[in-house]
């Protein structure tokens, strides 16, 4: 928690109301889990201690760079859910995996093949271990859990307590004690181990740490085996667990959800949960994460409408909303802007809908502060890589986890035409991405966009940035002139990283997919790529009107606006906060969830 010394006195934050609080002269106080909470009064310590909490499961949560317990997007959305929980003083509790070794620190030689190490931290530096242990039963075993605490408190004085589960201990054998290293790491059996310490496992903690937990909230489906925790613990009544559960799907494809086989789930979870009664949740042939969350959840939805309308499809006979994801205003919003905005929006960290009346800023000031943060991450990519990109050179940006579907190599489709383009006004590009270590595909995109790279050098400037994370992001989204986004849809369900650009005042250039086909006003904030996900066409197809589209865009529209009408590009800029930013954020996400599903 965030502490304060204020004339020699140490002053904590009341986690209720958000009250400084002497903790020299403080009459209320309450230790529990390792920590020593202050509060202005005897009915906020009751609350604190008491109050039934929504329990937010995620596989993964991105909340600090030094704590590589995330690998994309999923992880990102998790983090800004705790970071708007707290701001919004909602009562959350949340639950993943300590991941000690990391998703995985990443190396890219001079030709462009991607090399995997562990990446791992010592949880100490930022976590407070707890004493209390669980078991569950894995493959036999009795394999002990035990959990370390952050408390993520935001300035207005809400606090999320974040457990992260960890099975390296003494008493495991050494297989058990690497279930909780690598995150996403291993075979599917090892996977199948991680969801049972999640999401069983999960329950559990949280019952030991005497936590009153109102409604579980699965996102996505690596938690769903918590379902299984809650049947036994209600009877196998389906209609009393269903009523306890909340699940969010994040995948529009159904070759992407987790299954298992149920000769594995035989073997790793045993007689506890026999797979007949399994199976009428998750499916016949297989164990389903997707399914078994879905059977046994009151309240599912999809993380944008289009995200919702086509989960309807995919899964007909189950009643899907849709809550279109947003991110933290205030954490993906650099340093320059956030002064800004304090200046003239007093209160936007709070109620971003306030970044509305954005338009009362200068052009100049929101071109300053936009120069400022490309100079940061110019700076940045010269430290890093040696390479001296021009601080007036349109510049566009391309980083999320390197996997196929993202088709981050589309901009090279015509190389000549590329090379065509850039005389008409120049480029330069800045790519940053993993690939999953078992994802051959996503490693390949990195080797061609190197291929590429190198072909073009000494025309267009262009590099690639290693180790993408949660740093490097913030860099990226608030130094570059344009964000761009090409996947293919409808494998975007929803997308965060162009919305934390918009919080920059950088412009969205992206195909039509998730969030942007409800964000893009077309010429206003940013620009659509190619036909709507709708448009009955082939593939093929589709992809010839994509990149004559992104190629003509940048030539007759990006390249003219950015060098021969400053005053509409920043313009453009200002609507891609007050028109962008405004609404998608985490906060009014939050605000969603609070009243359509954990009321």
């Amino acid at each position: 928690m965030d502490e304060l010394i204020i004339n020699q006195h140490m002053i904590q934050i009341d986690p209720i109301c958000g009250m400084p609080v002497d903790t020299e002269k403080a009459q209320f106080k309450a230790e529990i889990r390792g920590s020593s909470y202050y509060f202005c009064n005897e009915e906020h310590k009751r609350s604190f201690l008491e109050s039934p909490r929504i329990a937010y499961f995620s596989m993964e949560a991105g909340l600090r760079s030094e704590m590589p317990t995330y690998s994309g997007g999923l992880g990102v959305l998790a983090g800004d859910t705790i970071r708007s929980g707290a701001d919004l003083k909602i009562p959350l509790v949340a639950v993943t995996l300590l991941s000690r070794k990391g998703y995985l620190k990443q190396k890219i030689t001079d030709s462009g093949d991607q090399l995997e190490y562990p990446e791992d931290w010592d949880p100490s530096r930022f976590l407070r271990p707890l004493p209390e242990t669980v078991n569950v039963r894995i493959e036999g075993n009795e394999v002990k859990i035990k959990s370390w605490i952050y408390d993520y408190q935001s300035p207005t004085g809400g606090l999320v307590p974040v457990l992260f589960l960890d099975t390296n201990l003494p008493e495991n054998s050494r297989d058990d004690r690497e279930i909780t290293s690598f995150l996403y790491g291993g075979d599917n059996r090892y996977r199948l181990k991680q969801e049972i310490v999640l999401g069983i496992g999960g329950v559990r903690m949280l019952e030991a740490l005497n936590f009153k937990i109102r409604k579980y909230h699965m996102n996505e489906g690596h938690s769903s085996l918590l379902t299984l925790e809650l049947l036994k613990r209600n009877g196998m009544d389906a209609d009393r667990t269903r009523d306890l559960c909340i699940f969010t799907t994040h995948t529009p494809v159904a070759a992407a959800f987790d299954k298992f086989s149920y000769a594995d789930v035989q073997k790793l979870l045993g007689e506890e949960f026999p797979p007949e009664n399994i199976k009428k949740y998750a499916g016949v042939d297989n164990l389903n994460a997707t399914y078994l969350a879905l059977n046994l959840s009151k309240y599912v939805n999809g993380v944008t409408n289009a995200h919702m309308e086509y989960s309807r499809k995919l899964f007909p006979g189950y009643h899907l909303r849709g809550i279109t994801n947003g991110v933290h205003p205030c954490r993906w919003t650099c340093e320059f802007f956030r002064e800004l905005f304090d200046r003239y929006v007093p209160g936007w960290a709070n109620e971003p809908e306030l970044l509305v009346r954005v338009d009362e800023v200068s052009h100049e000031e929101i071109w300053n502060a936009h120069l400022k943060a490309k100079k940061a991450l110019l700076d940045h990519i010269a430290e890093k890589t040696g390479f001296i990109m021009d601080i007036n050179v349109l510049t566009l940006g391309f980083a999320r986890r390197a996997t196929a579907y993202k088709r981050a190599a589309m901009l090279f489709s015509d190389l000549e035409r590329l090379k065509e383009i850039n005389r008409t006004g120049k480029l330069q590009l800045v790519f940053a991405g993993k690939a999953h270590p078992k994802d051959d595909a996503g490693k390949r995109v990195i080797k061609e966009i190197y291929n590429y790279m190198t072909g073009l050098r000494g025309e267009i400037e262009a590099v690639y940035l290693e180790n993408y994370d949660l740093d490097l992001a913030a860099r990226m989204v608030s130094g570059v002139d344009v964000w761009l986004n090409t996947p293919l849809p409808p494998m975007e369900a929803s997308g965060t990283s162009g919305m934390k650009a918009a919080c920059n005042g950088a412009i969205n250039f992206s195909i039509l997919d998730g969030w942007w086909i409800e964000g893009c006003i077309e010429g206003v904030n940013g620009w659509a790529i190619g036909p709507y996900p709708m448009v009955p066409i082939g593939e093929n197809e589709r992809r010839r009107i994509e990149i004559k589209d992104l190629y003509n865009k940048m030539e007759y529209l990006i390249i003219p606006k950015f060098y021969h009408d400053r005053d509409g590009w920043r313009e453009m800029m200002r609507s891609s906060i007050s028109k962008t930013a405004y609404y998608f954020n985490s906060h009014r996400m939050m605000r969603r969830y609070i009243t359509e599903a954990y009321l």
